[in-house]
């Protein structure tokens, strides 16, 4: 998976998730100053990303940091792709 499939999946979960319409997003934005999702609407987005793209998360790995911006979101599911790919 590269960065623009997990942005456009990352668009829809917001979509779903905060219900209205969430794109165009770049790598600056951020997740919960600019966006205004909170702990709830994080882990619904992570579910549904669990059942979009197949991500799995162990919530000892999950960090505050993580969840910055898009891009360190972004960054975020592709090394948990590859540690699932390597496990």
């Amino acid at each position: 998976m590269d960065r623009q499939n997990v942005l456009t999946a990352l668009e829809n979960a917001l979509t779903d998730v905060l219900e209205h319409p969430v794109t165009g997003l770049t790598g600056d934005v951020k997740l919960f100053d600019d966006l205004h999702l909170d702990s709830t609407t994080m882990l619904e987005m992570l579910m549904f990303l669990e059942d979009s793209i197949g991500l799995v998360v162990d919530p000892e790995d999950l960090d505050a940091d993580d969840f910055i911006s898009v891009d360190t979101f972004t960054d975020f599911v592709l090394a948990a792709q590859l540690g699932q790919v390597a496990a």
